[in-house]
This record gives structure tokens, sequence and C-alpha cells, in this order.
């Protein structure tokens, strides 16, 4: 017989079931899963050697936990993952309304039952999706939403005294009973109610309105902050974080590759998306610079954090913007260009939080200085490094390119050209084909315009032309033959 369809107790007790706490619980999976070799943290990157097992440490310490971290490090994704390290099925007396342990009832109306059926006592069963709650910390969450209140309908209904403990409602902590229960951006809920959860951590014991019920609840606390709420928002009381068993630190993505493959596995795009825009490598390396731009950029407050949502909603926006060219085009396929990147602009203004001196700047013109940041950060990466200072008659690579556009007077690249159009604009610079030649000869021919483009926007930061932005597409010139054509 599978376990769960045991309708009776005494079925229960004659199948060998054990029951056992919820921290024994993850503990003891957690422990299968190490010994097999199995990842109990699916899709979570980046992590491996730090946040992973120090969470591991606190399930296998039976620890409740609290993660600290900025904005978008995967803190409430972390808790929802140990859902999966619980048993498949739980039982609980049926009816119950804070999942009774049929072995050990807590609550009057579970024991009540136990004792009045006995072995003939029904059972039902909890899925282990189930068995997480999650509230987020806001400043009118009350005892009565976590704790619970009188119910005075509760009471006319039964027809009961106020002095009947059957009267309480419970809130959602002894519904979560034997369950994980988040607590999300902890320091934002008021220190008193921080303080109505001290003795359910450590004594098990709650009061509801003068009623002090001794309900030793089984639970798995898990708290998420941030460490900008602990100087903005509030704190979190002392003696509750001294209840706290391990807090642990998270962090954003330490190398481009691991961002990539977070902003690949979240970005929601459609197949057809997928199918269109042929997207380089570069492009995404590209993409997730802007977001380590960001993070050290003096005009963002760095304190609030660099979501990796940035990236994820940024890429989105990348393929959209191709994709609507190739739409007006009437094109089936289409490279990303480099004109798209001006369209992740809304993604990147809001997910940004400025100081007062990027307030005086405005949030656009930060965003456009983030990729520009970012292509300066890559360009030693593909091509020789521009230095600031160079002598007169050093041989640079850069030199015939530049003479070119000095001869030409310029050159523009207009958004909506078609892809045989754009390609035929690109390869009519002889000097920049050259250059990709001798630097780059292993990419790609799709990938090649991609990088001819960055080859521009690159120049244009260290100086060695200028761009501008017209309605219509970007122009690129050189330095001195704008000048003079200003004049």
């Amino acid at each position: 017989m599978k376990i769960e369809n045991i309708k009776t107790f005494g079925e229960l007790k004659n199948s060998g079931y054990k029951t056992k706490g919820i921290k024994e619980e993850l503990r003891q999976n957690l422990l299968s899963n190490i010994k097999n070799g199995k990842s109990s943290f699916e899709g979570i990157h980046g992590y491996e050697h730090t946040v992973i097992p120090e969470l591991e440490r606190a399930i296998l310490s039976k620890h409740n936990i609290n993660f600290l971290g900025l904005r978008g490090q995967a803190k409430t994704r972390l808790a929802r993952l140990m859902v999966n390290l619980l048993d498949e099925w739980m039982p609980i007396v049926e009816g119950s309304e804070i999942n009774d342990d049929p072995f050990n009832p807590i609550s009057r109306y579970a024991k009540e039952l136990i004792k009045e059926k006995g072995d003939s006592t029904p059972i039902s069963w909890v899925a282990r999706e189930e068995r997480f709650f999650e509230k987020l910390a806001t400043p009118d969450v009350t005892v009565a939403d976590l704790i619970g209140d009188v119910d005075p309908i509760k009471a006319a209904n039964l027809k009961l005294s106020y002095a009947d403990d059957r009267v309480i409602h419970f809130g959602m902590i002894p519904r979560a009973n034997r369950s994980i229960f988040v607590i999300n951006e902890l320091p934002d809920l008021q220190a008193r109610i921080q303080v109505a959860l001290f003795n359910i951590l450590q004594e098990g014991d709650i009061q509801i309105r003068g009623f002090k019920l001794r309900l030793p609840l089984d639970m798995q606390f898990v708290f998420t902050a941030n460490p900008e709420d602990y100087t903005n928002r509030g704190s979190i009381v002392t003696p509750l974080k001294d209840r706290i068993g391990s807090q642990i630190l998270t962090h954003y993505p330490r190398t481009i590759e691991v961002a990539k493959t977070i902003t690949q596995q979240e970005a929601k795009l459609d197949e057809r998306q997928l199918g269109l825009v042929h997207v380089p490598e570069l492009a995404k390396d590209l993409l997730e610079q802007i977001s380590f731009e960001a993070r050290d950029n003096e005009y963002i407050d760095s304190r609030s954090g660099i979501s990796a949502r940035l990236s994820i909603s940024a890429f989105e926006n990348l393929l959209s913007a191709a994709e609507r060219r190739a739409l007006k085009t009437g094109e089936d396929k289409t490279l990303l260009r480099f004109s798209d990147f001006l369209g992740i602009i809304p993604a990147i203004t809001g997910k940004i939080e400025l100081v007062y001196e990027g307030e005086q700047e405005g949030s656009a013109v930060v965003a456009q200085e983030l990729i520009s940041d970012a292509v300066k950060t890559l360009f030693p990466k593909f091509f020789p490094k521009i230095e600031k200072l160079e002598k007169v008659d050093e041989n640079n690579p850069y030199n015939d390119l530049v003479e070119w556009f000095f001869a030409e007077s310029g050159f523009e690249l207009l958004d909506d050209l078609s892809e045989k159009e754009y390609k035929e604009r690109l390869d009519s610079i002889p000097p920049l084909n050259q250059l990709i030649d001798k630097y780059q000869s292993d990419i790609s021919k799709e990938d090649s315009y991609f990088l001819k483009e960055f080859v521009l926007w690159g120049l244009v930061e260290y100086k060695k032309l200028n761009k501008y932005r017209s309605t219509a597409g970007m122009q690129f010139k050189d330095l001195y033959g704008s000048y003079i054509s200003g004049l």
C-alpha cells in the first residue's frame, strides 16, 4: 500500500511510519543527497563554494536561517528550493487547522479527536509543495496576522465563552506548523511584531489576547534581510537575531560567465525570438558587464544593490528591439546590432537607485554611460589597448581606420537598415575589415558585424572617433574633422 493511501491512525502505526521533526526531516534528506552526490539547489549558480555550503551546514545543524544580502541575490529562491528536501508526503490529523502530527498532537481539536476515536482517527496527507509559507514583512503586518486572534464570529456560531480557547483563530505561523515559513525583509517588521516571534522560536509558547497556549510548533524559519534596511527602515531586534542560528551572506555573481548563465536561465523569451535573432557571445558579455559597471558607478547608490533582474530584463528588451526591427523590415532572420542596446535603457533606468549627483545627470544619461563604460572595459580583451599618451611615430594599429574616417568625412548606420544594407555598410570600411582579420580572425562571419560596431564604439570611448545620435541612427566621425566642420 502506498503510504499516502493510509486513511486511519491505526493503519499509519501498523505501516511502521516513524514521525520526525521538520528540521530532522530536512537534515536526513540533505545527508542522503550529499552521500549520493545529488545537488539540493538546482538552478542556483555562483554559490557553489560560498552560500550553498553554508546553507547546507545550517540545515545539518537544524538552525533557523537568515539570508542577508542585497536585492536580486536569490535569497527567496534558496528558501523555496528547501522544499525539495522535505518528505514527499506528511500525515496530519484530518481537519486539523495546524497540521497536527497524529503521534504528537498539540491542538485541543486533535487531542480530543484522538482520545475519542483512537486508532480510527482519520488521517489526511499533505504534499511537500503545500508545506511552504511566505510572508512579506510590511509595516501593516499585525500580531493577529502572524500569531492569531480571538474570533467573535466563531464564538457566536459555536455558542462559546470568550474564556474558551476554541474561540481562537490561528494566524499564519501556527497554520504553517511542520512547514517552512519564510519572512521576507525581516527588518521591515515592526519591533513589537518581532518580539512576538521570540517564544515561538525558542520555547514554543504563543500568547493571544490573554490566552497563553503551550504550542510547541515544529517550524523551519527562514528570514531574508537587506543590509540597507538596517539603516533606512529598521533593524532586526537583538533578542530575535540571537535566536536565529545561522546568518548567511549572499552576493552577486563574481564572473561574467556565471552572470550569463543566470540570465539565460531566467530570461522569459519567446521561441520565435530565439529563432529570429542571432546573439553573439560578445553581446551577452557586454550586457552582463553593464551590471558590473553599475555596481561601481559613482552616480548609483551601491547600498541598494543592482539586482540580477537588470540583466534579465535588459536581455529581454535587447531581443525585442531586434525582433521589432526585423518585423519592420520584413525579414525572417536578423543579427543583433549595437543600436539594439539603446533599447535596453528602460530596463536599466527602472533597476537603479541614483545618488543626488546621479539625479542631476538623469537616469537615461547614467544608463547610456553604463553602456559606454562596459564597452571601454571589454575593448582591451579583444583588441590592442589604446594608451592615453602615444608617441607620434609609433605604429598604431588604429591609424588607418581613423584616417579612413577623416578622408570619408564620416559614416552613418541607420537603425532600420535591412540586413543586406547593414552588412554592406560595415563591409565598406576596408581598414575595419583588416583590423578584425588581424586580431579576431577566428570569429564567425555572423558575429563579425557586431564586433565591427564594437570597434567603432570602442574607438569613440578611447577618444579616437566621435559619435552622434540622430533620430534615424548613429553617425561616426573622426575627432578633428568634426571639430573643423563645427568651426
